[in-house]
């Protein structure tokens, strides 16, 4: 059984976490993966990519920022988020994320309930690296439940 699934604690140090980059000017440092709830920590350079549109059937991801700003897709729409703005994207919904233009991020991104998502960030980190054919991202949507869609609106 995962830490934290027997109701016991589930403490997470800094100094102990992995940290992965899954893109140039990007990190994710893994917090916890249980069956009820995933969560990391993104940080993005000014300039990063972030993550490109996608859906999730199961999962509802949560993002608080932690400072900086955070350019989001929701739906057809795109927002920016700054320092202590939270937003919960539900199952379905296609969203996308960035740092703002000309701004960092640093960004709690959570999901509920679980997805098993540390080895999906691995492989964006292999990715990213070159260890790993980006193809594997795509063929792994259904595993990860991270579905990529087309957005006009984000490419604009």
């Amino acid at each position: 059984m995962p830490e934290g699934e027997s109701g016991g604690m589930n403490l997470i140090r800094a100094t102990e976490a992995e940290v992965l980059a899954d893109a140039p000017g990007s990190r994710i440092t893994l917090l916890t993966d249980t069956d009820t709830l995933t969560s990391n920590r993104a940080t993005f350079e000014p300039g990063a990519t972030g993550a490109p549109p996608h859906f999730h059937t199961k999962a509802t991801e949560v993002f608080f920022v932690l400072s900086g700003r955070l350019t989001v897709l929701f739906d057809d729409e795109v927002v920016t988020l700054g320092e202590g703005d939270f937003l919960t994207v539900p199952p379905r919904v296609p969203h996308a994320f960035a740092p703002a233009p000309g701004s960092a991020a640093d960004v709690l991104v959570t999901f509920t309930p679980g997805m098993d998502r540390f080895d999906y960030y691995r492989l964006l980190d292999r990715v990213n690296r070159g260890e790993a054919d980006p193809r594997e991202i795509r063929e792994s949507q259904e595993r990860y439940d991270n579905h990529y869609v087309d957005s006009p609106v984000w490419r604009v």
